[in-house]
């Protein structure tokens, strides 16, 4: 039996060896990526890569190591691909999407619709985005404020995309695929959601309670501290103010702001029922305008990949070989299509500006070896 230490050595020998033929595969790599930046071939020949894993394969018998041979030449061959991208776009080439770059959103000259009544948590963020003195109105769902956009009755919407406790809002996720409007910008809002009555209520006349899902959600703690009450779903905060009020009704009780308690006149039960103290919305600003701002610094992407195995992780690794921070994935069905149970499009979130390289490279990979790519927004 060879000695441990004789034994490394031959397999840091061996490394060297792979590291040198490595570099000399990645040199030949450049020489194709000029061939095909002369041509303007496509960077990835899928059926050229699949005849080259097969035939890689059939060089060992063994059934592990033929797996690790797959596993390791779709590795170089992934890495290869993304140094021939990386060249492609140093020599002026931009990936296929057409963002106009802006110094900065008009918000004196735009209309902007928000979900909601006034008071809603979507009116507070729009006139932290826009200021309070701005040409807005309402509509009693998000849809019709993306019907809003779509028909140019209004230049910016404002929705919730994701609450910090209650996770992400999944129904604007499928409206972003579905319409043709693009994020621009976001604010995030606290959430400080308070019990509000009737002037003349106290907090044992209760026995109702209305606000959003999300609201409830948020509150599920204090609220499950009060068995008795019955807890009913509205569309909006302030929607769920303005029935308490109407209503005229002492029992009733809504879930809202402190700002919403002073639109409608309501009395405070009790401040900061929410299960985090650090509870918050993301809510973002979408516009039919396919811009961004010079000062972007995320990038909202939506891919659809092959059903298969491998196929999120090969698309992933554009963004870690670029060097971009990824802070957020999400998953929702491919519903609208026939014969796609069980099947996904991903949202990623991940740092960066449309004009850096590293972003480019990156959508340039994700471009041609995804089934799709739509840049959702850079702000």
């Amino acid at each position: 039996m060879k000695d441990l230490l004789l034994l490394r050595d031959e397999i840091d020998k061996v490394d060297s060896e792979i590291t040198a033929l490595y570099q000399k595969r990645m040199q030949l790599s450049a020489e194709v990526a000029e061939y095909k930046i002369s041509t303007g071939k496509k960077v990835f020949d899928k059926e050229r890569e699949k005849s080259k894993l097969e035939k890689l394969t059939g060089l060992v018998p063994d059934h592990f190591l033929k797996n690790g041979v797959r596993e390791l030449f779709e590795h170089i061959m992934s890495i290869s691909r993304k140094r021939q991208y990386q060249l492609i776009t140093e020599h002026g080439a931009k990936a296929p999407h057409d963002f106009e770059e802006v110094s900065k959103i008009d918000a004196g000259n735009s209309r902007i619709v928000f979900q909601g009544v006034e008071g809603a948590y979507a009116h507070i963020a729009m006139n932290e985005y826009f200021g309070s003195d701005t040409d807005s109105f309402h509509v009693d769902s998000w849809r019709e404020a993306m019907e809003a956009i779509k028909s140019e009755k209004a230049d910016y919407a404002v929705l919730p995309i994701e609450n910090s406790t209650a996770g992400v809002v999944a129904e604007n996720y499928d409206l972003l695929v579905e319409y043709d409007n693009y994020i621009v910008g976001e604010q995030i809002i606290p959430v400080r959601h308070c019990l509000l009555g009737l002037p003349e209520a106290e907090l044992s006349d209760i026995t109702s309670v209305y606000s959003h899902p999300q609201a409830l959600a948020q509150c599920e703690k204090y609220l499950q501290e009060h068995e008795g009450w019955d807890c009913a779903k509205e569309s909006n905060t302030a929607v769920a103010a303005r029935k308490v009020r109407e209503s005229g009704q002492k029992n009733k009780a809504a879930i809202a702001s402190e700002l919403t308690a002073r639109l409608y006149g309501l009395k405070i039960l009790k401040k900061n029922i929410q299960a985090s103290t650090e509870n918050s919305t993301r809510f973002i600003i979408v516009t039919k305008k396919k811009m961004f701002l010079a000062s972007a610094s995320k990038m909202s992407i939506c891919l659809e990949i092959k059903h298969q195995s491998g196929s999120l992780y090969h698309a992933l690794s554009h963004i870690i070989y670029n060097d971009l921070n990824m802070n957020f994935i999400q998953s929702r069905p491919l519903k609208e299509r026939q014969g796609t149970n069980w099947q996904y499009r991903f949202f990623i979130d991940f740092a960066g500006n449309m004009n850096e390289s590293a972003v480019q490279n990156a959508l340039f990979g994700l471009s041609e070896e995804c089934e799709s790519v739509r840049v959702l927004g850079n702000y």
